[in-house]
């Protein structure tokens, strides 16, 4: 979620709406690393020619950040596909930790003037922003409690828009999907998340989390058998709920970028190297003066 208080301040609002879709999460075991309840969504697109002046301010804020105690934790996905954004994965065990969060970064703002200036000049260098609300489908995906997000280096979204009164379409789907995953042992895991605000109702997003871009080559690969494990029936309906239910899809890929993310601790030590890579020591004092008390040339 980061700093996204304007943000919350709508979804705030918007609460009444979420305890349909929040009784759909059950519990996963607790994890760092696992699949939320509740994801806060935040894709934003920068003005051209800003992305090295808005990483820069992003490692700030995120640093600022690990020295406070601030109510929640995110991922910063960078785009390699699509166009230029960041994506902010802000993960939550329920609705009513997202209130908690939403109150909580009211108080630093008001007591961190340095971070609210911070925030401030992100925001100038926002040209566009969406925000969404999603909640987990633990009746659809494949294998979700096997992921792990600490060892995430690269994201493949999904975003489907269905048409209204398809969803069932999209459950049967996706479930003959897990299961030809299942046969065939596919070894990428995958999690559904259902839009519950911010975006045209249904909507559902996949995730799946990856440790390396070889991995886009093996989900190429199993394409191919998953067509013969569904047989020719099987893959006839899916095509058929494809056209009929589908109002949009879109498949993008991003990077994890560990400098500007904030992470839990617990998170943080399932790799450590990468979200909190050491830094290099400076040299030593006498070290510098031995250098600097040698005769010049």
């Amino acid at each position: 979620m980061k700093i996204h208080l304007r943000l919350l301040a709508t979804a705030f609002l918007l609460f009444s709406c979420a305890a349909r879709a929040s009784a759909q999460a059950e519990d996963f075991p607790n994890l760092a690393g696992t699949p939320p309840k509740v994801l806060l969504l935040v894709h934003q697109e920068f003005r051209f020619g800003k992305a090295n002046e808005r990483r820069k301010i992003e490692v700030a804020i995120s640093r600022v950040c690990d020295q406070l105690a601030v109510p929640n934790s995110w991922i910063d996905l960078e785009s390699i596909s699509g166009p230029p954004e960041a994506l902010f994965f802000d993960p939550f065990d329920s609705f009513e930790q997202l209130d908690t969060a939403f109150a909580e970064w009211g108080r630093i703002f008001a007591t961190r003037p340095e971070l609210a200036r911070l925030q401030e000049e992100l925001e100038a260098l926002i040209v566009a922003e969406r925000t969404i609300i999603a909640v987990r489908r633990d009746d659809l995906g494949y294998r979700p409690q096997s992921i792990d997000f600490s060892k995430a280096r690269f994201m493949r979204v999904l975003e489907v828009r269905l048409n209204p009164g398809h969803e069932s379409d999209f459950v049967e789907a996706f479930r003959t999907l897990s299961h030809a995953y299942e046969t065939i042992k596919a070894t990428t895991p995958w999690v559904v998340y259902q839009v519950n605000v911010g975006m045209p109702s249904p909507t559902f997003i996949v995730f799946l989390p990856m440790r390396a871009l070889k991995q886009n080559d093996d989900l190429l690969d199993w394409r191919r058998s998953l067509r013969e494990v569904e047989g020719e029936e099987a893959a006839q309906r899916s095509d058929q709920i494809a056209r009929e239910a589908y109002l949009s899809s879109e498949s993008n890929l991003y990077a994890v970028s560990p400098e500007t993310s904030h992470v839990s601790k617990e998170l943080a030590e399932g790799d450590p190297e990468f979200w909190s890579p050491k830094k290099p020591a400076a040299p030593r004092a006498a070290a510098r003066k031995d250098v600097d008390s040698k005769p010049k040339p």
